[in-house]
């Protein structure tokens, strides 16, 4: 098998499922309760957040533990929406964001939240010119991802964040860190809120972070008992917790050397796929390597995965949580329909193998062939007739 879908999610790393076996077999005890049993695996879990919140320098009750990223998002948008309805009801966001963004940006809608979209350069950055034309003073919150699930593109946050306070002092900056965290440097204190997820830095599904600045106005959006982890009440998933704090810990080392590693993988599969006629590379300067996107001419991009599958290679079409239909990112940077309606999403990890590619490159030139002598034998066909 070659994985290639490391953007959709990742193996659970032998460490971090040793941290989650060990936590849920000798910390049984709910973490809420007052017993030696529930006083032991609150310590654990004080220990985790502790772990993550001096990694990120920031403060334990800053974090809020949540089901995985979209959940954090909600909590993000809506939750400081709400907070902050008597300042405005204007929200900008990117061209760029996750499909869960917009999801939530159309019920913010449906309750009086006016939202706006900031235009990108042809490189794919954040147009700050476009960036401060559109906010405004009722401008409560902005919203633009670290880097983009689809495309890789890496925003220069703590820029933005200057330009946003600069326009206006009471607007806050939410950043959905999903594709960023255990990729490249993050900082917490580029934005005054984050989301992120445990099952793309080889830690387990089902749980998320949601960081926010102690200083921003927020309105729970969820109810109900136990009050340690604040914004998401109930019985707090300890093993997860510490599975979660593990795999942080194990993915923010070596981010240097796993990335020059994984550049020269990008390189070597660019080399190679740019001698196609009919493959256009999706790429700009400011894309990580970890991501490549590529775009297929007269090939459908469900296609050639299903093709690519049956040599137990495996790659995705946009994002994971996309509909599969358009790219909306490569339609945001090269404005081309065509271009961004069979696009092939190819994701790199520090475990990927030089003879893994080697194996994808040799079987794509197969898939490629034989997907366009059936192409050209439709038309012939048609013509025919």
């Amino acid at each position: 098998m070659i994985y290639l879908d490391y953007s959709a999610t990742t193996p659970v790393s032998y460490d971090v499922l040793e941290s989650y076996t060990r936590a849920t077999k000798d910390f049984m005890g709910n973490p809420n309760s007052l017993h030696s049993l529930g006083v032991k695996s609150k310590a654990l879990m004080h220990s985790a957040i502790k772990q993550i919140s001096d990694i990120f320098n920031v403060l334990e009750s800053e974090i809020t533990f949540t089901a995985g990223a979209t959940m954090s998002n909600n909590l993000a948008l809506i939750g400081t929406s709400l907070a902050n309805m008597k300042y405005g009801n204007h929200i900008l966001v990117s061209k760029l964001e996750h499909p869960s963004i917009y999801a939530i940006c159309k019920y913010l809608e449906n309750i009086g939240f006016e939202i706006g979209y900031v235009d990108n350069t042809e490189e794919g950055l954040i147009d700050f010119d476009d960036l401060k034309k559109k906010m405004r003073d009722d401008t409560i919150l902005v919203s633009i991802c670290a880097v983009n699930s689809e495309m890789g593109l890496r925003q220069p946050l703590k820029m933005i964040r200057q330009i946003i306070k600069k326009e206006n002092p009471h607007t806050f900056l939410h950043s959905d860190m999903t594709q960023a965290l255990g990729k490249i440097p993050v900082s917490f204190h580029d934005v005054d809120l984050a989301s992120a997820t445990a099952h793309k830095i080889y830690g387990p599904k089902g749980i998320g972070l949601f960081y926010k600045n102690s200083r921003v106005p927020f309105t729970p959006i969820l109810y109900g008992s136990g009050n340690i982890n604040m914004y998401n009440p109930g019985t707090p998933a300890v093993p997860l917790i510490v599975a979660f704090s593990k795999a942080i810990r194990l993915a923010t080392v070596d981010l240097d050397k796993r990335e020059n590693f994984i550049r020269r993988l990008n390189e070597k599969i660019v080399n190679e796929l740019k001698k196609y006629d009919g493959v256009k590379i999706n790429q700009t300067k400011i894309c990580i390597p970890h991501i490549l996107n590529i775009s297929l001419d007269n090939i459908k991009a469900e296609t050639f995965l299903h093709a690519l599958e049956e040599y137990e290679i495996y790659l995705s079409t946009n994002t994971a949580c996309s509909s599969g239909e358009i790219s909306t990112s490569v339609m945001a940077v090269y404005n081309d329909k065509k271009r961004a309606s069979s696009t092939l999403r190819i994701s790199l990890s520090y475990l990927t193998t030089t003879d893994e590619i080697n194996k994808f490159l040799a079987c794509f030139k197969l898939v490629y062939e034989k997907l366009n002598l059936l192409k050209k034998e439709e038309q012939n066909n048609k013509y025919n007739i």
